[in-house]
């Protein structure tokens, strides 16, 4: 069996600035262009069974500038859908919520065909990709290039954890993680690395 590689996409605007990006189309800067330059030695030399990525132009382009060749861009690997809280960020949403938490409580609605989702809903997404990650995994590694949020779910799911428990796997821009199994169960064998 082969092992899941994630590489999450390189700076953008909003995430140095951390602001929620979901559904808002950003290109990376010219330090997440150079973050994803740089993902390409520890992925040279690879075969990937599957590749895929997010439809996202910054995850699409950190696939094509660190080496990804072929990857298939993939609907469910977009985003968390923010809601009302896109371009928003956490220190501003506690100035009139303190306690909130994305991972607990989701967000409210945003403009028309962005309603946000909630954890179980970013969970139930997770779990379609694994599903048909599952099946490549058989002939090698794999290989999902899409957001730091959605990705620290699959992580959760993949690990028989629920959704929420993303929370516990901080993810920067610009690396690659490695989930590999031991004695038959799911590991982490690698996280948040840069070249």
């Amino acid at each position: 069996m082969g092992d899941l590689f994630l590489v999450r996409h390189g700076e953008t605007q909003w995430s140095r600035s951390g602001q929620h990006t979901g559904f808002t189309d950003l290109p990376l800067t010219q330090d997440g262009e150079e973050q994803a330059k740089s993902l390409a030695p520890l992925l040279t030399g690879r075969a990937f069974s599957l590749a895929l990525s997010s439809p996202r132009r910054r995850a699409v382009r950190t696939a094509e500038l660190a080496g990804v060749s072929g990857a298939v861009p993939d609907p469910d690997l977009h985003e968390w859908d923010y809601g009302g809280y896109e371009g928003v960020t956490t220190v501003d949403i506690h100035r009139s919520r303190p306690h909130w938490s994305l991972w607990t409580d989701g967000v409210p609605p945003g403009p028309d065909g962005h309603p946000g989702e909630s954890p179980a809903e970013v969970g139930a997404r997770a779990d379609r990709v694994l599903a048909r990650v599952e099946v490549a995994l058989l002939d090698g590694d794999v290989i999902l290039v899409a957001h730091g949020h959605f990705l620290r779910v699959v992580t959760a799911r993949r690990l028989g954890l629920a959704p929420a428990d993303g929370r516990l796997f901080q993810l920067a821009t610009g690396t690659v993680s490695r989930l590999s199994t031991e004695h038959g169960r799911p590991v982490i064998a690698e996280w948040n690395i840069r070249a």
